[in-house]
């Protein structure tokens, strides 16, 4: 987990400032209109209230459970979750942001005291109380602890996540608690709705007031001889499948705003066709004299272009756009466009393997990731395409379920200057990286600039097998058997006792018997997340 400060920057400049003076107008004028005692507010507070006292009243196992949420989001509660943050945050060196967690929280706790003790608000009355609770009502201080609170945990996971599903999510659970606990004040009769409203809008100014002046600006910087590549000119040329990347005058004007704010110059553009994926557009960046080369697209433009620039000295770029990405992914360049802009124009220039690929039906060319066949091919070759772009990589499992039942295949594989081993095998998979989607670690110990391929072999006998193999690459067992070999080499050729269909990257390769894999080390330069200077 990497905690960048610049991600929570963010692309609207405008962002923080609004939040921050919503919240502070929120909270100072329901602070002003409840010490003045406004009636219309009082009316509409005293009416939600016996409104929400008549739900829960009517229904015991709502109080109970109301009861046990007010006792794990009370301020201890609250105080023992920021301490606990920013015990880790110093552990891990990041002492500016443990000390901005803390911070928050006493701001937030001792200030919300004495805003009550200002105010002097008495709680809602009821001839038979649903919970028993003394002091003054406003802020609510439940309220304002899960604000300080869900604001700091968003935040964090702003700073240490990319764009996308998973940020999202996060920050979607985040809101939904704070929520919850304001609900929870409500119904339980406790506070009325001002009370909470001005206790989350307290609580979450407080720290983002905070970020903005203590810790916006202050994110670690890789040094300017890290992420430099080629003469350093600036000067990119971007080959791009439209097929994949949309729309392409707004991919264009992303990428054209993301270069400009680290200094590129304006990209030279090439489109991929049909008749050629990525190769002729390649060299012609080449021949342009560029300092990089963007491939914006899947796993067969980005292995084309990768292909073609090896040797050249000239860094490839990726903006994944594909439905596996995963070279993108065992090189964990984000899959979200504009995070991974931010790695091509500002990462660091790594020198990956390249491997080379023939086979007895004439197949001559290269591979980044995996290769491979058996069942493995037949799951690429048998996947629907109107599927795949409806759910994306999870049509490959829908394939794989049909493919399951392929065959055992008399497979020989020989490694290097070794002597040839034999399988009964279902599929063989040579890899450049170890990791599959959703990070399953098929070769565990493969890594991309080893200057190695990683072989496995998978050979269930009936279908109980299966459940093994599952098992044993999950929890990343290195033992081999019967049903699960693994073996790694420079070389490696492969022959069945007969023609089985063959994959490349994820794309189908035809049918043959036999494939040679090579690895060529260190041959492609790619740009990846710049690694940041230790915390300090």
């Amino acid at each position: 987990m990497t905690i960048d400060l610049r991600r929570a920057d963010g692309d609207r400049p405008y962002l923080t400032p609004t939040v921050l003076s919503v919240q502070a107008i929120v909270f100072l004028g329901l602070t002003v209109l409840v010490w003045n005692r406004w009636q219309p507010l009082v009316a509409r507070d005293e009416s939600v209230a016996q409104w929400a006292y008549d739900v829960s009243a009517s229904r015991p196992w709502l109080v109970d459970t109301l009861d046990v949420i007010a006792v794990l989001t009370n301020n201890w509660a609250a105080g023992i979750v920021l301490a606990v943050v920013a015990a880790l945050l110093w552990w891990r060196g990041e002492r500016l942001l443990a000390g901005w967690t803390v911070l928050s929280g006493a701001v937030v706790i001792g200030g919300n005291y004495l805003v009550k003790l200002l105010v002097q608000r008495e709680r809602p009355v009821w001839d038979s109380p649903l919970h028993e609770i003394g002091g003054w009502s406003f802020p609510s201080g439940h309220a304002a602890g899960a604000g300080v609170v869900f604001t700091v945990l968003g935040l964090l996971t702003i700073v240490t996540t990319g764009r996308g599903l998973r940020r999202r999510l996060l920050l979607t659970l985040w809101i939904t608690l704070a929520v919850l606990v304001m609900a929870d004040r409500v119904l339980l009769g406790v506070h009325h709705v001002s009370d909470v409203v001005a206790g989350v809008a307290f609580g979450g100014f407080v720290p983002l007031l905070l970020w903005h002046v203590l810790v916006r600006g202050k994110g670690r910087l890789p040094t300017e001889w890290a992420v430099l590549t080629g003469s350093g000119r600036r000067r990119a040329a971007v080959v791009l499948n439209p097929a994949k990347v949309g729309d392409v005058e707004e991919f264009k004007a992303k990428v054209r705003q993301v270069g400009a704010q680290h200094g590129w110059d304006e990209p030279r553009w090439f489109e991929t066709s049909v008749e050629d994926p990525g190769y002729g557009q390649t060299r012609a960046a080449l021949e342009a004299d560029v300092d990089m080369i963007i491939a914006a697209g899947g796993d067969g433009t980005v292995r084309a272009v990768c292909e073609t620039a090896a040797r050249s000295g000239v860094a490839v770029g990726v903006l994944p756009h594909g439905t596996g990405n995963l070279l993108a992914r065992n090189l964990d360049i984000p899959v979200n466009t504009r995070d991974a802009l931010d790695v091509v124009f500002a990462g660091q220039d790594r020198a990956i393997d390249l491997a080379t690929f023939s086979s007895d039906n004439g197949t001559e060319t290269s591979f980044l990731v995996m290769a491979g066949l058996g069942m493995d091919a037949m799951i690429m070759t048998g996947v629907n395409e109107d599927l795949k772009k409806r759910v994306g990589y999870l049509a490959y499992f829908v394939s794989g379920v049909k493919a399951i039942t392929f065959p055992r295949t008399k497979v020989e594989i020989t490694i290097d200057d070794q002597e040839p081993q034999r399988f009964r095998a279902r599929t063989v998979v040579v890899g450049n990286v170890g990791f599959l989607q959703a990070g399953i670690p098929l070769l565990p110990d493969a890594e991309i600039d080893d200057g190695l391929l990683d072989v496995v072999v998978v050979a269930p006998k009936r279908f109980i097998g299966w459940l093994s193999i599952v098992a044993r690459v999950i929890t990343r067992r290195k033992t081999n058997d019967e049903r699960l070999h693994r073996m790694c080499g420079r070389r490696v050729h492969v022959r069945a006792e007969k023609s089985v269909p063959m994959q490349l990257d994820g794309d189908p390769a035809g049918e043959g018997q036999e494939i040679t894999a090579e690895v060529h080390p260190g041959v492609v330069l790619v740009r990846v997340p710049a690694t940041l200077p230790p915390a300090s």
